[in-house]
């Protein structure tokens, strides 16, 4: 099944350790570049978090980020280290000695001070590990959104295939009749001209004419490169690459259908054949 690149997914998590969100965007890109914003405390995992993207997406730009709020102390779990504490207040009352009328010393200035307040630490691996498995979830988010919206693209792309598959059928249908209008028209024409030209060479030249306006052998290539785009969508690995060059492929039959039209019918699917063509190359450069 065809995946877009283009997708969105966030997912938020709260443990004794505090509340952590992921945010995952991702937009089409000929590779698959990843960009990272992690916190400076879990700069150790940038490795591990881009494998894990790797794995789950293929191709397109994906951005991660991560939000982390440490959960505060407790006020069932305070501890206060009381040594720090007199170290902080014998420097205060020294100070204070030297100050004449010195402000009282206010106890909450000194539970400010840096480690006087002790938090419960937090084991950083089973933190890890947490964030990790949190991020696995909103990677199966995304690739499920990328799936959803490349289900789409998929209706769309085999849709224009088909009204292209109808056109070369009915275009097929019509080239014995487009063949027999051109014999006649060139056949009155050298009617018109009798006497003057060898009827040998005359013959001769018609057939080479109508031989280098049959397209039934560029009708046949259009149908197989048609058939090869419904079989490369229904594949589960990659395929945008390879329906870019399906595209280009079925651009160059068309084209040659257009240099040798010599009526308005094969004029008219060519053009309307180019125009289908351009309609999924579009969609399909969101295609993973």
């Amino acid at each position: 099944m065809a995946r877009s690149m283009t997708a969105f997914a966030r997912l938020e998590t709260t443990g004794t350790w505090g509340r952590a969100i992921w945010e995952l965007r991702s937009v089409n890109h000929r590779y698959l570049e990843v960009g990272l914003r992690l916190p400076e405390e879990f700069r150790v995992l940038e490795g591990e978090v881009r494998a894990r993207i790797g794995q789950q997406c293929n191709r397109g730009k994906v951005d991660a980020v991560l939000r982390f709020e440490a959960s505060g102390p407790d006020t069932g779990q305070l501890r206060v280290n009381t040594e720090l504490a007199r170290q902080v207040i014998g420097a205060a009352r020294a100070i204070g000695q030297m100050i004449e009328q010195p402000a009282p010393l206010n106890p909450l200035e000194v539970l400010r001070w840096p480690r006087v307040l002790e938090t419960p630490e937090v084991d950083f691996d089973e933190l890890s590990r947490a964030l990790l498995g949190q991020l696995d979830q909103a990677l199966a988010q995304l690739v499920e959104n990328r799936e959803r919206e490349g289900a789409k693209l998929q209706e769309l792309v085999l849709g224009r295939c088909a009204a292209m598959s109808d056109l070369a059928r009915t275009l097929r249908q019509r080239v014995p009749e487009i063949i027999a209008a051109i014999r006649a028209r060139h056949t009155a024409r050298i009617e018109e001209l009798a006497g003057t030209l060898d009827p040998a060479r005359v013959e001769q030249e018609c057939a080479l004419l109508l031989q280098r306006l049959d397209v039934a052998e560029e009708l046949d290539r259009l149908e197989a490169h048609l058939g090869e785009v419904t079989r490369v969508m229904k594949q589960t690995q990659p395929i945008g690459r390879r329906l870019d060059f399906l595209m280009q492929e079925l651009n160059r039959e068309a084209n040659t259908l257009g240099s040798k039209s010599a009526h308005i019918d094969t004029s008219g699917a060519s053009v309307e054949l180019k125009v289908l063509i351009e309609q999924i190359r579009e969609q399909i450069q969101n295609i993973e």
